[in-house]
């Protein structure tokens, strides 16, 4: 993000459209592709203002919900393709030692459907002819540290995917960065850090309860998946995938119902609340509506892949 890649990316892409529904198809699978890997909340905050700056540019703001809410949608499902899309998954498969191929056995029928769901949404749109134009053009800022970040972030995969020790990549990139990109540590979001440390403490705490430990049992015993797709939309799914893996084995039914339940409700995925922010900082902003969009797309997406996790046993 730093070098500008991602701007670089979506400007070029932009740039080749012709009509609005080919700006909404581009605008929509940049964070639904690019979440897979560099996760939900950074697409969001890279793809989300410049989809604001590019339908200010063609006059079509009322374009604007739509297109943030389905941007907003986008990441929370293209991120449950790879572990490394968000931090549920990331935490559920490395604490229920799942195998890369046995994750996205699981996760790609999902995959697939949302891909289907979104592509029949976005095209929903008075097709007209635009052309877009931004007033400075994008590049890459930096090629060579560009392709020191990409060296990093393919070692951390490594380590990820059990290729590599993790202590050995995480090695690898604090030492690079202090050798070559020091101030990028004064970036890093400690808070967060800490708040999953947090997380943590109180799932432990929870756990000492006697009666929560039988009531999350109980519930949980009946179906994993189902239990942590309705947590999800009352605390969000990280928080529900931390709490709720102390008291099961079923990390699969866990994984589903975490991702899943990022759909639902503004706080089921915290990632969500990242772009409704972007949106209240518009001039006119209309926040009823956006909610009244927002989860009434995001029920309606539950609904067709909660029900192909039915078709597919999964409860």
């Amino acid at each position: 993000q730093q070098e500008g890649l991602f701007e670089y990316v979506a400007s070029a892409l932009l740039q080749r459209t012709a009509t609005t529904r080919s700006m909404m198809a581009v605008l929509v699978f940049l964070p639904f592709f690019c979440s897979m890997v560099i996760t939900n909340d950074v697409s969001l905050i890279t793809f989300v203002p410049f989809a604001i700056l590019a339908l200010h540019t063609i006059g079509h703001e009322e374009l604007l919900i739509r297109v943030i809410v389905l941007q907003t949608t986008a990441a929370n499902l293209g991120s449950m393709a790879a572990p490394v899309g968000n931090p549920q998954s990331l935490f559920l498969y490395e604490k229920f030692h799942l195998s890369a191929g046995g994750y996205f056995r699981l996760m790609l029928p999902f995959v697939l459907a949302s891909l289907v769901c979104l592509a029949a949404a976005a095209l929903l749109v008075k097709n007209e002819t635009i052309q877009v134009e931004f007033s400075a053009r994008e590049t890459i800022k930096h090629p060579k540290k560009l392709c020191l970040f990409c060296g990093l972030f393919a070692l951390s995969l490594l380590g990820v995917f059990r290729a590599l020790p993790y202590p050995w990549a995480l090695g690898a990139v604090v030492i690079a960065l202090l050798l070559w990109d020091r101030p990028l540590f004064a970036r890093i979001d400690y808070g967060l850090l800490l708040t999953f440390l947090c997380f943590f403490v109180f799932a432990g705490n929870m756990g000492n309860i006697g009666a929560v430990r039988e009531f999350l049992n109980s519930l949980l015993e009946r179906s994993a998946m189902l239990t942590s797709l309705l947590a999800s939309q009352v605390i969000s799914n990280v928080p529900a995938a931390v709490l709720l893996s102390g008291f099961t084995q079923d990390g699969q039914g866990l994984l589903v119902g975490t991702n899943l339940g990022g759909l639902g409700t503004l706080i089921a995925s915290l990632a969500s609340l990242i772009s409704f922010r972007y949106y209240l900082r518009l001039e006119g902003a209309k926040p009823l509506r956006y909610l009244g969009v927002f989860t009434g797309l995001n029920l309606a997406g539950l609904a067709v892949l909660t029900s192909l996790a039915l078709c597919l046993s999964l409860w």
